[in-house]
């Protein structure tokens, strides 16, 4: 359908839909659309076409997609502030952790500081550390992109290097991620960079998220930190950054609100994005190093007598026996059995929790791949572990050869929705 707008006006398009600027000047978050190019929002995603001179669009819309035309613009005064500050500082690279809840806009305006320093000709990186809505990378990633020309949605843009943390929250991983986080800033700064944008999670509620904000803006050291909000919802978090430069901006008041299962479907989206043209590949233990917290495949006992015990104490030898240093995972075929006695014996005679996994509980879990530099390949999912052939069959696009897997606690279905999510020890614990 076509569509004229006056100026100063905004068109606010939800997803899934594609627009056309036919003519006129219209801005999207920073950038000057051309008249020759198309936009496209996805499912659950909301842009604002701000009209600076009378324009003509050519929308289609999908199912569930809207439009509506507000008054002037939904850009707020206090992004243009901050900006102006930013280019005031004089240290380089510049820094800018963007802090803010879920759903404040911390997207959109990350989206807007790097479309308009683009327009400043500098050289702009954006770290993208949120695992749940990851935008660069693939989710449960944490990644970043040298953003190459002006942008409508950081979906597009393609990951330099990721780093697979393999959970949405960042409340289960708290270390990884900023270790995650801190790495990949270590990469970014080799490359000259003229500014860093740093695009925190949404995790923002109670001490545990204060404190996690605090440890990751401790560990990345920015030259600035911008808070969007729109009241003092922030305040514990920067009560805790007293040392650092810092900014408080609105959030947008045309800001799409999203429920988990919006948030879940993007991620869904992510997953297709980053396992198109998947096709299942075999890899011997013997090649590829493996990082698994729950099933212990590379592990190996030092103590073979002890385990000829436990496997004495179990009536049978089981597909694979792992010892942690809390606790032994013992995974037996799918149609065996083991009486509960003999558990509770092993558990006494070891002393440790026993975790029995029947096989194909392993199946489904998102993993991730990297090559012997450690450089994040992409991800994958494990169809299954061949105990007999000591071999991983995993679904993924990766071509190039793979050196390690890292297991993550999340799992796909065949048609790559979650299903489920794997805890360490609640759910597969006997």
């Amino acid at each position: 359908m076509n569509r004229i707008v006056e100026s100063s006006k905004t068109l606010l398009v939800d997803g899934p839909a594609s627009v056309m600027v036919v003519s006129g000047k219209v801005e999207v978050l920073g950038s000057l659309v051309s008249n020759t190019s198309k936009t496209i929002i996805r499912e659950g995603k909301r842009l604002p076409f701000t009209v600076e001179e009378k324009a003509t669009f050519d929308i289609s819309l999908g199912e569930n997609a809207n439009v509506e035309e507000v008054d002037g613009s939904t850009i707020p005064d206090s992004w243009d502030k901050s900006f102006d500050a930013l280019l005031k500082i004089q240290t380089t690279p510049v820094t800018v952790a963007v802090l803010g809840s879920v759903d404040s806009g911390k997207t959109s305006f990350s989206t807007y500081l790097t479309n308009r320093l683009l327009r400043e000709k500098k050289r702009v990186a954006i770290l993208d550390g949120d695992l749940g809505q990851s935008d660069i990378g693939p989710p449960c990633t944490v990644a970043y992109a040298f953003v190459k020309k002006q942008i409508t949605d950081l979906f597009n843009l393609e990951a330099e290097n990721a780093f697979f943390v393999g959970v949405t929250s960042p409340s289960s991983a708290v270390n990884k991620v900023i270790d995650g986080l801190a790495g990949l800033k270590e990469e970014i700064l080799n490359n000259n960079p003229d500014f860093i944008i740093i695009n925190t999670d949404g995790w923002t509620e109670g001490n545990d998220a204060a404190d996690y904000k605090h440890q990751l803006v401790e560990k990345l050291n920015p030259s600035m930190v911008i808070c969007i909000q729109q009241e003092s919802e922030l305040a514990p978090i920067l009560n805790t950054l007293e040392r650092f430069t810092s900014i408080s901006v609105e959030s947008p008041p045309a800001i799409k609100q999203r429920n988990r299962e919006k948030r879940k479907n993007l991620r869904e989206l992510g997953y297709i994005k980053y396992l198109r043209d998947a096709k299942v590949q075999s890899l011997p233990l013997s090649w590829i190093e493996i990082e698994d917290e729950l099933f212990g495949l590379k592990r190996r006992y030092e103590n073979v007598g002890h385990a000829r015990k436990i496997y004495e104490i179990l009536g049978m030898k089981p597909l694979h026996f792992a010892e942690f240093e809390d606790r032994i995972c013992i995974i037996i075929g799918k149609k065996r059995w083991i009486n509960e006695e003999r558990i509770r014996k092993v558990a006494e005679f070891t002393n440790k929790k026993i975790t029995l996994i029947k096989k194909g509980e392993e199946e489904d879990i998102l993993v991730a791949l990297y090559n012997a530099e450690k450089k994040f390949l992409g991800i994958g999912i494990l169809k299954e572990v061949d105990y007999a052939r000591k071999a991983l069959k995993i679904f993924t696009p990766v071509s190039k050869e793979i050196s390690a897997v890292v297991f993550g606690k999340v799992k796909l279905d065949k048609n790559l929705k979650e299903i489920s999510t794997l805890d360490e020890y609640s759910q597969i614990d006997f």
